[in-house]
């Protein structure tokens, strides 16, 4: 049910939303709508939205917003990431309270992984 005032919907750019669905698909199991041939759309991970055709991409170093997963066993989701054609942007490293790292997906859109300490 939609929340009123919640976020809802999020969209990124994407350049090549071909290699942008097969590297969330291999990565994290997410499965895709096309909605013609310049926007495609996820829905069921924690946060519905989509990524529509541009030549540009969300990172941090530009001052975009970071949308973070959550994982059980960091490890185990960093080489998943890495085995789906995703790039490491920042390392592992701890922060208080857990620890995270970046990566870029195929189009350069920037996104983390964080664990909670120890796990």
């Amino acid at each position: 049910m939609n929340e009123h005032e919640k976020l809802n919907y999020v969209e990124f750019p994407s350049a090549d939303l071909q290699s942008t669905k097969a590297f969330f698909e291999k990565a994290f199991g997410w499965s895709f709508i096309d909605y013609g041939p310049e926007y495609t759309a996820f829905s069921g991970q924690g946060l519905d939205g989509g990524f529509f055709k541009a030549d540009l991409c969300s990172n941090t170093i530009n001052g975009a917003g970071l949308l973070i997963f959550f994982s059980h066993n960091l490890e185990s989701t960093l080489a998943k990431v890495i085995e789906a054609g995703g790039k490491v942007v920042k390392p592992i490293f701890s922060f208080p309270g857990g620890r995270r790292f970046h990566f870029a997906e195929p189009s350069g859109n920037e996104l983390a992984v964080w664990s909670e300490e120890g796990a």
